[in-house]
């Protein structure tokens, strides 16, 4: 993840561009007129729809995004053009096409429910003027690219010749086409380096129906021998994705909850690729892209994933070092904001921590069970000599803090250098403040800035102090 936040890949995307737009409303009442519902609409708003989708999470990413495509000389096309540059995406490959239809679909949404969509939109291929001038753009200027995308969305951008046109001048540079695919004949796709295809239209372009390993073997081979691809790869939704190199490998999806898949292809081509320009393997790109799939699905909507969103995922499934988890005051502040946009219930507590016994254990399992994120503030070894003697503490902060963060119970770790965590918590703002139940009656440093206060008893004969006398002889 660290390697991947100081890299800013060079990503084009080539495909069907289209604005998504959402009239927003309540119903109460059917029209006179007909036996419709009458929707008052109370806002409308658009986002990047078809490949726009796809330049939008490579954006989210970090990535410098460039697009090419073909709309019409329209309204909606300028305003397309216009949402692209909003997000600093380079649009001088953007064809104009007298006539054709810029694609924009209309949603009509009332009480969280999709009553009616309309299309304005043409489905018929570009014409070969509009490809001649795509592939003259990009002739000289292909190389430029760490990856290339190409998104079919079925709209008529990519046609066979463009397909062809565009994989030929990126073998030539060495540049790596990527394919979301459309439809079931995928041979116009020949000779890119990998495509996304899901399991059903795996299914629709082999004629093999997936249904256990040798199945899916087959499948992957017959992609990859008749598209000659360099990789072949099938997503198989929850189960995750699979790939064919020199042999099968599935790596299986991270997903905690699913409440909408729509989008999840985009996020997964973008982080592919986004992944596979900063040289990460094929196991190290797919496992990335399970970790954004599983934070996007989680998502409401059409939806982008962040490589700090990613980050905090990974580090919520404890896949990742514990590194990853000791934060300083600066990400806190960040990861905090971000947990309560998404209606997470943050947890705080501190201590030093000096030796873990499983007095500690069982008081950060009691602490996590009153909210999502479990947040733990630790004294530094200056304040801990000052609180506790010149003797302690026995194990520095740096081994204390890696010890806390590989907890399952403990989400992150924040080391602090006074005596109390009292601007943590100011800074914080915790749902829940937890403390040992020796504080019953005493007052509670940081508590005007917590939602609640929690005390929880600690095991009795189990703290840092017993430990020590043990081991130095003077109890047994």
């Amino acid at each position: 993840m660290k390697v991947l936040k100081n890299f800013k890949p060079n990503i084009l995307v080539i495909g069907d561009l289209m604005i998504d737009h959402y009239l927003w409303g309540s119903c109460e009442r059917i029209s006179p007129e007909a036996p419709v519902q009458v929707v008052d609409i109370s806002k409308e708003t658009t986002v990047l729809g078809g490949a726009g989708n796809v330049v939008n999470n490579l954006n989210a990413l970090g990535a410098t995004v460039s697009v090419s495509s073909v709309i019409g000389d329209d309204s909606n096309g300028e305003e397309l053009v216009s949402m692209l540059k909003s997000i600093d995406v380079d649009t001088k490959n953007i064809v104009i096409q007298n006539g054709r239809k810029t694609s924009k679909k209309s949603r009509v949404i009332a009480v969280s429910q999709q009553i009616l969509r309309y299309d304005k939109e043409s489905k018929n291929s570009i014409s070969s003027s509009s490809v001649e001038k795509i592939v003259d753009s990009l002739s000289g200027s292909i190389s430029k690219y760490d990856i290339v995308i190409l998104s079919d969305y079925g709209k008529g951008v990519l046609t066979d010749k463009l397909c062809q046109s565009i994989i030929e001048l990126a073998k030539k540079e060495n540049v790596k086409v990527l394919v979301d695919p459309k439809g079931s004949d995928f041979s116009k796709y020949r000779g890119a380096y990998l495509l996304t295809p899901n399991k059903k239209e795996a299914i629709l372009a082999t004629g093999i129906e997936i249904n256990d390993e040798i199945s899916l073997k087959l499948a992957l081979l017959k992609l990859k021998e008749e598209c000659d691809l360099g990789l072949s790869l099938i997503t198989l939704s929850e189960d995750g994705i699979a790939t064919y190199d020199k042999e099968v490998e599935v790596f299986p999806t991270v997903a905690k909850e699913v409440f909408d898949v729509t989008g999840a292809g985009d996020t997964v081509i973008a982080s592919i690729a986004f992944a596979l320009s900063a040289g990460k393997s094929i196991q190290e790109t797919a496992a990335f892209s399970n970790l954004a799939a599983g934070v996007v699905v989680g998502k409401i909507g059409s939806a982008t994933v962040t490589l700090d969103e990613i980050e905090e995922y990974e580090a919520s499934l404890h896949k990742s070092t514990s590194d990853a988890h000791i934060k300083s005051f600066g990400d806190i502040d960040t990861i905090v904001t971000r947990c309560r946009a998404n209606g997470k219930k943050v947890v705080f507590t501190n201590g030093c921590f000096d030796i873990l016994h499983v007095g500690h254990v069982k008081y950060l399992q009691v602490a996590k069970s009153f909210g999502d994120i479990l947040i733990v503030g630790l004294n530094s070894d200056e304040s801990v000599s000052r609180l506790k003697g010149p003797t302690r503490p026995v194990n520095i902060a740096q081994d204390r803090a890696y010890l806390l963060a590989a907890l399952e119970a403990v989400d992150f770790v924040v080391p602090f250098s006074d005596d109390t965590p009292y601007d943590l918590i100011k800074m914080i703002e915790p749902d829940v403040l937890v403390k040992g139940g020796d504080y019953e009656g005493k007052a509670v440093i940081g508590t005007e800035f917590a939602g609640e206060l929690k005390l929880v008893d600690f095991v009795d004969g189990k703290s840092t102090t017993k430990t020590i006398e043990k081991i130095q002889g003077k109890t047994c």
